[in-house]
């Protein structure tokens, strides 16, 4: 392999990073990039450089795939984001970051957001005592998130606060496991978004 390939093939490799689809897996030797910390296909190393279009596409499609976010839905936290004072950038991140399904998630009270996601969507989580089934809902600073008393969704919620311990929860979170929920203690901020992403490109991206 010649150098100019080996150089291609190390920007593949970090282009590559954990999104956390999958949960707790993403942490495990059974990850995909775990195995194969590269680009798919039988040559990664021959596709040249990447344009100036396909790194900025790149970094809004890490940013929508992270939070698990559509198309339109990404339209509308990227137009109340340019309506807020401050980066529009950050307060996108921040924002995403304040959804309910992204909440349930960082409280470890499912294993990934498509998880929370699915458990909010059969009506299983609560905020402020009052059942609500739609995970795109942005949460306020006093929210209290609980999981509702049945047995056999408390198990399973039990089980997924276990395995997220050595995870840790978000500062503008606080936990409270005896009641299976948590609190929303402040907003969040850019300092506590996870995603490694230039939030800048994205805004360049969605302004063209």
């Amino acid at each position: 392999m010649s150098k100019n390939s080996q150089s291609a093939c190390s920007q593949c490799r970090r282009e590559a990073q954990k999104l956390y689809l999958k949960g707790q897996r993403c942490e495990t030797p059974k990850c995909a990039l775990s195995k194969r910390n590269y680009q798919p296909g039988a040559h990664p190393w021959t596709r040249g450089r990447p344009s100036e279009y396909r790194i900025h596409l790149r970094e809004k499609q890490k940013t929508k795939r992270f939070y698990g976010v559509r198309d339109r839905q990404f339209k509308r936290y990227m137009t109340i984001a340019s309506r807020a004072t401050g980066n529009t950038g950050e307060n996108l991140l921040t924002c995403l970051e304040r959804r309910f399904d992204n909440a349930v998630y960082s409280l470890g009270l499912a294993t990934s957001r498509k998880h929370a996601r699915q458990i909010i969507n059969h009506g299983h989580v609560t905020i402020n005592g009052k059942k609500c089934d739609i995970a795109s809902v942005l949460l306020r600073e006093g929210d209290t998130i609980r999981v509702r008393e049945k047995e056999n969704i408390q198990k399973i919620v039990r089980d997924s606060v276990e395995q997220s311990k050595s995870k840790g929860v978000p500062s503008w979170l606080e936990q409270d496991p005896s009641q299976l929920g948590g609190k929303v203690s402040s907003l969040p901020t850019r300092e506590h978004v996870q995603l490694e992403v230039d939030e800048q490109l994205v805004v360049e991206f969605m302004s063209r």
